[in-house]
């Protein structure tokens, strides 16, 4: 495996490495998380931006990280290794059902896409209303209709917790953790010796602004939800949230007990 995390770029939003296995990037406008873990075979994407373009953005950059886009052969690493999927991305998790984190799915054709159960719902039967929140957030409304037409329901849907074959490398786990911040609410905990594990939250946790709370969030379960991601990562895991920069434990429970009050849930 060769996998090269290129730093920030002019916008902020270039790779930032969190292990050598894993990566993520802030996508510009709406501070999107999305993240990239590499196998020896096998590479996942997790969220996938807010339109086509930028999901097209966001696989190119991809390919570079992973060394599909160099020299000296395709799919072949500079040490003469195989690059993981022969550079490109393979599978695709989506954290949660909203416009900024789905919208980029249809550039990664081809890829095994995963969500949690129920999400393939809104995904097909709610496309109506993604478009229109993603207007209303500021989204050009022909390219929300177009990513919205473009969009594949989700084969692989996750009821529990699903392991992720990324052919060696760290371990990949998919958990829904959810209900919380919306119906179908799936986190991914990524695990490889020497490093530390990372959970990747989606917008259960938010670290640039307060949690938002949209019309199918369940502020009921969602403090329960992060008792979950907290049990999955531990005391000494980085938790990767869908917006803003990665916290720690501590900062997962003290959003918790700040939604219990907000909700006035135990």
């Amino acid at each position: 495996m060769d996998v090269t995390w290129e730093g920030p770029g002019r916008d902020g939003s270039g790779w930032e490495e969190l292990s050598p296995y894993v990566g993520r990037c802030r996508l510009p406008v709406w501070d999107c998380t999305a993240g990239l873990v590499a196998g020896e075979d096998a590479a996942l994407m997790i969220d996938a931006g807010s339109s086509v373009r930028e999901g097209a953005r966001l696989r190119t950059r991809a390919l570079r990280a992973l060394g599909g886009g160099r020299s000296p052969g395709r799919g072949q690493s500079p040490g003469g290794g195989r690059s993981p999927g022969g550079g490109r991305v393979t599978h695709l998790a989506l954290t949660h059902p909203h416009f900024d984190h789905v919208f980029g799915a249809a550039a990664f054709a081809g890829a095994e896409v995963f969500t949690a159960v129920g999400a393939e719902l809104v995904l097909g039967e709610g496309r109506e209303e993604l478009v229109a929140d993603a207007v209303r957030n500021g989204a050009d409304p022909e390219e929300a209709a177009e990513a919205a037409d473009l969009l594949v329901r989700p084969r692989h849907l996750v009821s529990g917790e699903w392991t992720l074959d990324l052919g060696g490398g760290p371990r990949v786990l998919l958990a829904n953790v959810g209900p919380g911040h919306t119906g179908h609410d799936l986190a991914v905990l990524v695990a490889a010796p020497g490093s530390p594990e990372i959970v990747f939250c989606g917008d259960l946790v938010e670290e640039s602004g307060e949690p938002q709370a949209g019309p199918d969030a369940v502020p009921s379960h969602w403090p329960a939800a992060l008792d979950r991601l907290l049990a999955l990562g531990g005391e000494d895991a980085l938790y990767v949230p869908g917006h803003g920069a990665v916290v720690d434990a501590a900062f997962v429970r003290a959003q918790r007990e700040a939604l219990a009050r907000r909700f006035d849930v135990p």
